[in-house]
């Protein structure tokens, strides 16, 4: 059990080891994004947890974020990525923040 944690601790320490702060013009990325079957969280420093239920399956992916190629961001360590497709980025509708990930909008619940 505590082999196990050091484990989760080594991990942890080499994720946000990694990261590198959101370029200027990406800031509105930041916030915890939701919708009923997907919740994105992307964080100032460049980290990022992702869950997706699909299918009666789930899908999670944590780490930092690599790069962005145009609205869309990849996510991941070394060859171990993930990249989320943006076809709406971040823009507010009637007071609300949403964007579209991989076909599914979210709204921002929190900054």
């Amino acid at each position: 059990m505590k082999y196990r944690f050091l484990m989760i601790c080594f991990i942890m320490f080499l994720i946000s080891a990694c990261s590198e702060p959101l370029p200027e013009d990406k800031l509105s990325y930041v916030g915890e994004w939701q919708s009923k079957e997907m919740g994105l969280i992307i964080l100032q420093d460049g980290t990022v947890a992702y869950k997706r239920l699909k299918g009666g399956g789930s899908t999670s992916v944590n780490g930092p974020i690599k790069e962005f190629n145009g609205n869309d961001f990849k996510v991941g360590i070394l060859f171990l990525t993930t990249t989320f497709k943006v076809s709406e980025p971040p823009h507010e509708i009637n007071g609300l923040w949403q964007m579209v990930v991989d076909g599914v909008r979210l709204t921002k619940v929190r900054d």
